[in-house]
């Protein structure tokens, strides 16, 4: 008997885009932004450039409370969702 795939869970996701933001403000703002989620919502996050330094501080501050998932990585062109889950 075959087992049935698991599906992942639907996220409702907010829109936020980094480009539209002073560099000087966008860790704040979307450390705001993330807080104020609750498990099964997220943050569809577009930027120009691979936010590698953010997702650490993400990673250090949220630990497992946030899924970390790339929709677009291409020079100029980064998508990510960040999908609150607990």
């Amino acid at each position: 008997m075959d087992t049935p795939a698991r599906q992942a869970p639907a996220f409702t996701a907010h829109p936020f885009d980094a480009r539209g933001i002073a560099r000087r403000f966008r860790h704040s703002a979307i450390f705001g932004a993330l807080s104020a989620l609750q498990p099964g919502e997220a943050m569809r996050f577009v930027n120009d450039h691979d936010p590698l330094p953010l997702l650490d501080q993400l990673r250090d501050r949220f630990g497992d409370r946030v899924e970390i998932v790339y929709r677009q990585r291409e020079p100029g062109a980064i998508v990510i969702d960040f999908n609150v889950v607990g």
